[in-house]
C-alpha cells in the first residue's frame, strides 16, 4: 500500500465518484417492508388470484368520510361520481364499490378497494389517484399496503439525512477529542464516506437481482458509517502512535500487521453476525443481510487499502492543524480505574452481572408484531386512513381468508362442482368456521346439483355469467372462508396451517391465502430458521476468536458477555417502547428488530473485544504476564475504545429522532447494546474475568506455554 499509495488513493477516488452515481439511484429500486416470502402459500394464492381473477394482493383503499352530513343518497351519488372518475383511469383491473358490496359502506363511512396492473410501478398508480382524488367535493384520503410503503421510502430517505446531520457533527467532536486535530478528525469521516457510498453503488446492482426492503436506505448506511470510522479511529490511533518511533513507512506495515489485523477479523465476526439472517427466507431480512455484508466488506478492504494508502501520502501532517492537546491524565484514570476493578474482581464481576439482569427483566412480556401503518408517525394522513378503515371494516375479534381452487378440467362442469361443494361442507363442519362464500352462495344456487341445472339453461346461464365471472375462470375459483378467530391468534394460525397441510381431503388442488395464512408462515419461519442462524454466529464467531487469539476461554467469555449485553439491551426496548416509557409512544416492538440488533451488535461489540484483546495478547506475549498485560492493555486502548463506541452510539443513535418506528428502534437498541458493551463489559467484566482466570485466559489444547509467534 506505501508502495503504490497514489494509485491506491487515485483508484478509490475513481470508484467512488462512479459508484456514488449509482448510490443516488438506490432508493428507487427498493420495494415495500420486505414481509415477503417467494413461493410460500399466501404468495402462490395471490399470484392465483391476479392472473385468474385481476385481484391485487396490497389493493388501493379509498376511503370515504361523510363529513359533511349528507343524507345516505347524497353520501352515495358523492361515492359514485368519484368512483366513476376512477373507472376512466387506465390500468386499473377491479374496482370493489360500496354501492355494490354493502358490507363496504356504513352511515358515514365507506370504502373501495382499487386493484392495478401486476406490472405498474405503485409510484405511478398513486400520482395517478391523487390526481383524480384531489378536489373533489366529499372527504377522502388514500391508503393501502403500496401507500404505506411509497410512503416509508419517502420518510426513510428523509430520514437518513436527518440521521447524518445528528450523527455525522456528533462523530466529528468525539473524533476531536479523541485526535486533537482537525487533519486526523476528518480522515475517518472521509474513510466512511468513501465505503458507505461505494457500498451502496453496489447495493444498486444487488438490487436488480434481488428485491431489496426499504429498511437497507437506513440500516445500511447505519451500519457502513459506524463500522467505517471506527476502523480509521482505530487504525490512526495505532499509526500515530507508531509515527512516534519510526518512519511512514515503517509505520505503515507495523500498523497494518496490528491494527489492521484486527480489522480483519472484526470485520470477519460483524459479516459472520449479519450472515446468520440469511437462513431466514423473508426479503427484509435478506436485504438487510445482504446490504450490511456488502457495506461491512467494503469498510474493511478500504481500511486496509484506501486510509494505509492516503496515510502514507499524508505522513506526520496528520498531526497538523492541533487544537487540543492530548491530555496524559485520561491514561492515568484508566489506569486507576482498572486496577480498581482487578483488585476486586468478584465483587467488580458480581455487580455488573446483577446491573444486566436486572436492566434485562422487562424482556420476560416482549411483545412481537409485524409493522404495518404503525410503522409510520402517529400523525400520518395514510396511517391515520388505514387504522380507521381496520377499526371499521376488519373486525378484530375474526378473519376472512381467500382459498383458491383447480381442478383438472373445467370449474363450471358437474363433477368439478360437486368437488368445490363437498370442499365446502368440509369446510363448515369445523367450528371454527361462521361462513364460506363461493360460488353458490354468489349465485343464490346453494348447491352443485341447483347450479348445474340453472347452467344448461340459456337464459338462466346468461343472468348468472356477470357473477361466475368475478369468481371463476376456466379451471380456477376461489371461496372466502370467515372463521371466528383474530387473523394474529394461534388458533387462526392452527386453522391455516392445518387447512394447507390438508386437513380435507380432496381431488382438488388448493392453496390458502390471507392475512392468517401470512402471519403463520412469517413466525414459522423465522421460528424454525433463527436457530439456525444463531447457531452459525456462535460458532463461526468462536472459531473466529480461537483462531485468532489461541485460546479457549477468551472467546467463550466474549459469546457470552455479548449475549448479557444483548439481553440487557432488549430489557430496555422493552421499557421504553413497548411499555411507553421517555416521552415515546408505546408501540409493539417490530417482529424483525430482535434478529437484526443480535445479527449487528453481535458482530459490532466483537470490534472492542479484538482491539483490546489484541492488545492484551500483544503484551502478554512480550512479558508472559497476564494481570500487567490486562491493566496495560485497558490502559492503553481504553480512551480510543470509548472514542470508538462513542462514535458508534452517535451514529446509530441518531436514528433516534427519525419517524419510522422500527428505524428508530433498531437505532436506539444498536446505540443502548454498544453503551452496555463499552461500560459494563468492557470497563467491568473484561478485567473482572481476565484476573480471576489468569494464565488459564491464554489455555490452548497442544500448547503449555503460549509462544511468541512470528
Amino acid at each position: 500500500m506505501y508502495t503504490y499509495r497514489k494509485a491506491v488513493v487515485t483508484f478509490w477516488v475513481i470508484l467512488t465518484i462512479t459508484m456514488g452515481f449509482f448510490a443516488l439511484k438506490m432508493p428507487g429500486i427498493l420495494q415495500g417492508s420486505g414481509f415477503e416470502m417467494k413461493d410460500s402459500s399466501y404468495d402462490r394464492a395471490n399470484k392465483l388470484l391476479e392472473e385468474h381473477f385481476g385481484q391485487s394482493s396490497s389493493p388501493y383503499i379509498v376511503l370515504f368520510e361523510n363529513s359533511d352530513n349528507l343524507n345516505q343518497d347524497q353520501f352515495k351519488a358523492k361515492i359514485q361520481d368519484t368512483l366513476k372518475g376512477i373507472d376512466s383511469i387506465d390500468g386499473i383491473t377491479s374496482i370493489s364499490s360500496p354501492l355494490e358490496n354493502t358490507s363496504q359502506l356504513k352511515k358515514n363511512l365507506a370504502y373501495a378497494s382499487i386493484s392495478f396492473e401486476e406490472e405498474r410501478e405503485p409510484a405511478d398508480n398513486i400520482h395517478v389517484l391523487e390526481a383524480e382524488l384531489n378536489n373533489k367535493s366529499i372527504s377522502l384520503s388514500l391508503t393501502g399496503g403500496d401507500v404505506i410503503e411509497e410512503e416509508m421510502n419517502k420518510a426513510s430517505q428523509k430520514d437518513l439525512k436527518n440521521a447524518e446531520l445528528i450523527g455525522v457533527p456528533v462523530a466529528m467532536i468525539v473524533l476531536l477529542l479523541a485526535f486533537g486535530g482537525l487533519v486526523a478528525a476528518i480522515i475517518p469521516l472521509l474513510t466512511g464516506a468513501v465505503a458507505v457510498v461505494t457500498a451502496m453503488g453496489i447495493i444498486y446492482f444487488l438490487g436488480q437481482v434481488f428485491n431489496l426492503s426499504v429498511f437497507v436506505l437506513n440500516v445500511a448506511p447505519m451500519i457502513g458509517l459506524a463500522v467505517s470510522i471506527d476502523f480509521a479511529l482505530l487504525y490512526i490511533n495505532r499509526f500515530k502512535e507508531e509515527l512516534k518511533q519510526h518512519n511512514v513507512k515503517e509505520a505503515v506495515s507495523i500498523t497494518t500487521k496490528t491494527a489492521g489485523r484486527a480489522i480483519a477479523f472484526s470485520g470477519i465476526c460483524v459479516i459472520l453476525g449479519l450472515s446468520g439472517m440469511l437462513f431466514i427466507q423473508i426479503d427484509i431480512f435478506r436485504s438487510v443481510a445482504v446490504g450490511g455484508i456488502v457495506v461491512v466488506l467494503v469498510s474493511v478492504i478500504s481500511a486496509l487499502t484506501f486510509l494505509p494508502g492516503l496515510l502514507s501520502i499524508m505522513g506526520q501532517n496528520i498531526n497538523k492543524a492541533m487544537i487540543l492537546k492530548n491530555r496524559e491524565e485520561d491514561a492515568t484514570t484508566w489506569r486507576k480505574f482498572a486496577s480498581f476493578v482487578m483488585k476486586k474482581p468478584i465483587l467488580s464481576a458480581l455487580t455488573a452481572l446483577a446491573i444486566l439482569l436486572l436492566i434485562a427483566t422487562p424482556i420476560r412480556h416482549i411483545e412481537l408484531e409485524i409493522p404495518n401503518a404503525e410503522s409510520l408517525p402517529a400523525n400520518s394522513e395514510t396511517r391515520i386512513a388505514y387504522e380507521t378503515f381496520e377499526e371499521n371494516f376488519q373486525p378484530e375479534d375474526h378473519t376472512t381468508m381467500p382459498v383458491v381452487l383447480k381442478t383438472d378440467e373445467d370449474m363450471l362442469t358437474h363433477d368439478s362442482l360437486k368437488q368445490v361443494e363437498a370442499f365446502v361442507a368440509d369446510l363448515k363442519e369445523d367450528s371454527l368456521v361462521t361462513n364460506v362464500d363461493s360460488l353458490f352462495t354468489i349465485t343464490n344456487t346453494e348447491t352443485a346439483a341447483n347450479l348445474n341445472l340453472a347452467l344448461q339453461s340459456d337464459q338462466m346461464r346468461t343472468q348468472l355469467e356477470p357473477a361466475l365471472e368475478n369468481m371463476v375462470d376456466k379451471d380456477t375459483t376461489y371461496i372466502m372462508v370467515e372463521i371466528d378467530a383474530s387473523y394474529d391468534s394461534a388458533e387462526a394460525k392452527e386453522y391455516v396451517r392445518d387447512l394447507q397441510d390438508g386437513a380435507i381431503t380432496t381431488d382438488l388442488t388448493y392453496t390458502v391465502g390471507g392475512r392468517a395464512k401470512f402471519n403463520q408462515e412469517i413466525y414459522e419461519e423465522i421460528g424454525t430458521q433463527t436457530p439456525k442462524g444463531l447457531l452459525l454466529i456462535v460458532c463461526t464467531t468462536f472459531l473466529i476468536l480461537m483462531f485468532a487469539f489461541r485460546s479457549i476461554l477468551i472467546p467463550l467469555k466474549a459469546i457470552l458477555m455479548n449475549i448479557l449485553s444483548l439481553g440487557a439491551a432488549f430489557g430496555l426496548i422493552v421499557w421504553i417502547f413497548q411499555e411507553g416509557h421517555l416521552g415515546v409512544d408505546a408501540n409493539p416492538i417490530a417482529l424483525m428488530i430482535p434478529i437484526f440488533i443480535f445479527a449487528i451488535v453481535f458482530g459490532l461489540s466483537m470490534d472492542y473485544e479484538v482491539f483490546l484483546i489484541s492488545r492484551i495478547r500483544e503484551i502478554y506475549l512480550e512479558t508472559g504476564d497476564n494481570d500487567k498485560a490486562t491493566l496495560e492493555g485497558l490502559t492503553t486502548t481504553s480512551r480510543i475504545i470509548t472514542s470508538a463506541a462513542a462514535i458508534m452510539i452517535a451514529v446509530t443513535g441518531a436514528f433516534a429522532f427519525t419517524d419510522i418506528v422500527p428505524v428508530k428502534q433498531v437505532g436506539v437498541g444498536v446505540a443502548l447494546a454498544i453503551f452496555i458493551d463499552a461500560t459494563l463489559i468492557r470497563m467491568v467484566l473484561v478485567p473482572s474475568l481476565m484476573r480471576l482466570l489468569g494464565k488459564w485466559n491464554w489455555w490452548f489444547p497442544g500448547s503449555q506455554k503460549l509462544k511468541q509467534e512470528d
